[in-house]
């Protein structure tokens, strides 16, 4: 009995990745009631990203992710979620508080109209919170981080915003006028849960599945920054939205993937909030009080004269030779941060399991310890001068959470070994730190 649930629970959870959900087994009256797919789908977002590294093995005889772009890229999708350790998720919450106090009729949550109204009112509203996005700067300012990465593949879908979720919640906000929040609140994450298979370069076209469905050729054309796909293809279950309004491109030239200006980084911190600056430093240049507003609200590449899109003359020019920005560090340090990446990994795990039962101030202490590790892991791959340091004092707040069981090992079995290779990494570190200043006194001297 109990391996016929445990199938069960495979199969849906395996289906809600390619939205292909009943309304019957998916139809919920309370929003308390709905299942938590997007959490549930970890185990399988896994499973996908080990096979397609086992199947571009097979088939181009070399891996389809570096290291350091792909936890970078995981190291996103972590940051992205850090907010709901300390709030209800924004798109779900101003939802409901519409729906409370506004609704102006009710459709049946137990219907399989609703649902499937459902399912198209949400892919349509993220439709134009994708394309909105895209075409104004303040809003691009946190969706550039998706796409930042100069690789397409699986990971390249965990690469999310921090501060995205803050404004994409008011365009589904004329849902709530009719459509009961936990109908909602499943193909919410359905949508969501969509949009990671297609992130991937083996598969190459689905026949006539491309004609109505985002498909992997769809979303590549998305992602790359040829002068041809540029603000293009902005749907997420369906492409027939993008037909309708005018914004698809076919797939044709080699898709050159990654921003228009490659940041060059694996800094989390600045991946995620350096547009930011840039739009801030871009609108001091202007004397006009109305230039500088539509800095932020037109285009990306709008400037005094320009259409409020702006245009893309001035783009660095594609020639498809593009090779991305790969730093050399020796294999020693790429297996350190595997190693390390794993442990916060687990404390990152530990952290959303038990939030119920943790303080405030530990969730706090805890969520700073993974944004810690997590920059100073970006400043290893980076090479910085400055990452011994930031990574002894780094490991100083490991021992010290290990000391008093904030960190865990990965297996129960591995708490000796855990516990050693902790302190030889804070040692390891102090005695780089030490090597370090000693170099530049001798240089001063």
């Amino acid at each position: 009995m109990a391996a016929a649930v445990e199938l069960s629970s495979v199969s849906t959870g395996i289906r809600a990745l390619f939205c292909m959900l009943t309304p019957n087994e998916s139809s919920f009256e309370k929003v308390e009631d709905v299942p938590q797919y997007v959490q549930q789908a970890t185990p399988f977002f896994i499973g996908l990203m080990v096979l397609e590294l086992v199947v571009g093995v097979l088939k181009t005889g070399g891996s389809v992710v570096k290291i350091g772009d792909g936890l970078t890229s995981i190291s996103a999708g972590m940051v992205s979620r850090l907010p709901m350790l300390f709030m209800r998720g924004c798109e779900l919450a101003g939802y409901v508080y519409v729906w409370d106090r506004y609704r102006l009729v009710e459709l049946p949550w137990d219907s399989a109209w609703t649902w499937w109204l459902t399912f198209l009112g949400v892919d349509f509203c993220y439709y134009w919170v994708h394309r909105f996005a895209h075409e104004a700067a303040i809003l691009w300012a946190a969706h550039q981080v998706h796409h930042s990465s100069e690789y397409y593949n699986l990971t390249t879908a965990l690469r999310q915003s921090l501060t995205q979720q803050f404004a994409s919640w008011i365009f589904y906000l004329p849902m709530a006028l009719a459509v009961p929040p936990s109908i909602f609140a499943v193909h919410i994450q359905l949508n969501l849960l969509y949009q990671f298979w297609i992130h991937t370069e083996l598969i190459t076209d689905l026949g006539p599945l491309e004609w109505v469905f985002n498909t992997p050729k769809h979303h590549r054309v998305h992602h790359g920054r040829n002068l041809y796909c540029i603000d293009k293809n902005y749907g997420g279950i369906l492409i027939i939205w993008d037909r309708l309004f005018g914004t698809f491109a076919l797939e044709t030239d080699k898709v050159v993937y990654g921003l228009v200006y490659p940041i060059k980084t694996f800094e989390i911190l600045y991946i995620q909030f350096h547009y930011y600056l840039y739009l801030w430093k871009k609108s001091k240049i202007y004397k006009n009080i109305s230039n500088k507003l539509l800095t932020f609200l037109n285009g990306p590449s709008w400037k005094p004269g320009k259409p409020r899109l702006g245009d893309h003359k001035g783009n660095p020019k594609v020639t498809g030779k593009e090779v991305p920005h790969v730093p050399s560090w020796p294999l020693h340090l790429q297996v350190y941060v595997v190693l390390h990446f794993l442990l916060v990994l687990r404390t990152y795990h530990d952290l959303f399991e038990n939030k119920m039962v943790l303080s405030q101030l530990t969730i706090l202490g805890m969520t700073g310890y993974v944004l810690l590790t997590l920059t100073s892991m970006g400043f290893i791959i980076d090479q910085r001068p400055t990452a011994a340091v930031l990574e002894m004092l780094r490991c100083v707040v490991m021992v010290t959470m290990h000391r008093y069981s904030y960190m865990k090992p990965l297996l129960p079995a591995l708490a000796v070994p855990t516990e050693a290779f902790v302190s030889l990494s804070l040692l390891y570190w102090g005695l780089q730190s030490f090597s370090q200043l000693h170099g530049i006194k001798k240089k001063a001297g």
